[in-house]
């Protein structure tokens, strides 16, 4: 198989994980995206929206759903008294973890045909992927070690305005 095509189709299989994780949880996946991206810090709009990959209204529209559920709210920035942030409430913090260790969960499960360094080849693989792609920092985990032969980038900040050089 192509890498383009393993990528993709392992793409679906990720977005299909959220889709049943939050299934079980009364989220749409969307929504378990944004609780877990906001599960380090509270974050302004378009920061999210960068993270997330949205545009301004499918932002808005989301966090006034999830708002609606009681899950996030909106407060102040304390750095930019005209901008808001979004963050967990008491209630969108538990999902949130219920949420990520689903996920994560089911998503260990995908390769369980692999034998542990299998797993820990895929792993330092696709870790130098994201990384060279900046990918955002929101589906955060433990570090992987490269596995032998494979040449791993520094750990570097991923997020909102964080920029790696080369």
């Amino acid at each position: 198989m192509a890498v383009a095509s393993a990528l993709v189709r392992s793409a679906f299989l990720v977005n299909a994980v959220y889709t049943e994780a939050g299934r079980v949880h009364g989220i749409t996946p969307q929504q378990g995206r944004l609780l877990c991206a906001l599960m380090p810090q509270p974050y302004g709009m378009s920061e999210l929206g960068e993270m997330l990959g949205l545009g301004r209204s499918s932002l808005t529209g989301l966090v006034d759903r999830t708002v609606g559920r009681g899950l996030v709210r909106r407060e102040p920035d304390p750095r930019d008294g005209r901008a808001v942030r979004v963050a967990l409430t008491e209630a969108g913090d538990r999902l949130a973890r219920l949420f990520h260790d689903e996920t994560c969960r089911r998503v260990e499960d995908l390769p369980s045909g692999l034998d542990t360094d299998e797993r820990d080849r895929l792993a330092a693989l696709l870790a130098r992927v994201v990384l060279d792609n900046e990918a955002p920092g929101v589906f955060t985990g433990p570090e992987v070690r490269p596995a032998p032969g494979v040449r791993h980038p520094p750990a570097v900040p991923t997020g909102p305005g964080s920029r790696r050089s080369t």
